[in-house]
């Protein structure tokens, strides 16, 4: 996976930076694994924005995606990688040998034509999904459950990757993108591998129009403001707008937000890093 940047030839594309779709095989979905997306704008259902800076965008289908990767020994041949325009990550199709068909998220290294199996007693081999008490210590895994058959939750954007340092009883201890280590129950599943798409931190858009097809409005700082609208408003020409913090006044960079007693605190080991 790489990156491909533009000539200048446009003001837009001097800056613009995208990714290269040179995994992906084919730019037709699966049509028995479309559902429609509403779009809301941000409004809630009495019309009132109740989150801002949304709207427009272009319109897409949601692909299914099978987090739970819960069809057990049977080997699955991957029919195409494809593009995902609900997620950062690429997408694999998979076609099982009961003719069943599924997406999966596609791990680094996945390519078209590959065997994936998922179940108790796989080998730990990448895109094959197994229970956390049967992949050795060390290895890279993503798409990571915090309870048992509830498909996977962690570490499933583009690049993310966790990994299993130690086995403490039930639990294994996962090193997670952020840094955090957490206690997850050994009979939760992971599938095998980093995410792929792994240079999408590496892209710019370059320009304001490539934000709006995302369904991104224009958002505005709030040291341009005036002090009815934010905390941070006002101010004799450009002021810096005094300690940082949201529009309700939550202070941020360096505020803590989490719950002190917050039930699932008991399972962190090391808190992420700052």
């Amino acid at each position: 996976m790489a990156v491909r940047k533009l000539k200048p030839v446009t003001p837009g594309q001097r800056h613009k930076i995208i990714g290269a779709f040179d995994t992906v095989t084919t730019d037709t979905p699966e049509k028995s694994l479309l559902r429609p997306i509403k779009k809301t704008g941000g409004r809630n259902n009495t019309g009132k924005m109740t989150m801002r800076y949304i709207g427009g965008g272009h319109k897409r289908k949601y692909r299914v995606i099978d987090f739970k990767r819960d069809k057990d020994g049977i080997p699955a041949k991957v029919q195409s990688v494809q593009y995902d325009p609900n997620r950062t990550a690429r997408i694999a199709l998979l076609v099982y040998a009961d003719g069943e068909k599924r997406y999966i998220l596609a791990p680094n290294g996945l390519r078209e034509g590959q065997t994936v199996i998922s179940g108790d007693s796989v080998a730990p081999e990448v895109g094959n999904a197994l229970p956390l008490a049967k992949i050795p210590l060390g290895t890279i895994v993503h798409n990571i459950e915090l309870q048992p058959g509830q498909g996977g939750v962690m570490a499933r954007s583009a690049g993310s990757y966790a990994q299993l340092t130690s086995r403490e009883g039930r639990y294994v201890i996962v090193k997670l993108p952020s840094g955090e280590s957490r206690m997850v129950l050994t009979a939760c599943r992971a599938t095998v591998g980093t995410v792929g798409n792994t240079d999408h931190a590496l892209e710019r858009s370059g320009k304001a129009g490539r934000s709006r097809w995302l369904g991104r409005r224009p958002r505005v700082r709030g040291v341009a403001m005036n002090p009815v609208d934010h905390p941070m408003g006002g101010g004799e020409g450009r002021s810096s707008g005094g300690h940082p913090r949201s529009r309700k006044g939550v202070l941020a960079k360096g505020y803590k937000t989490r719950a002190k007693k917050k039930a699932s605190n008991k399972y962190i080991v090391e808190r992420r890093k700052k």
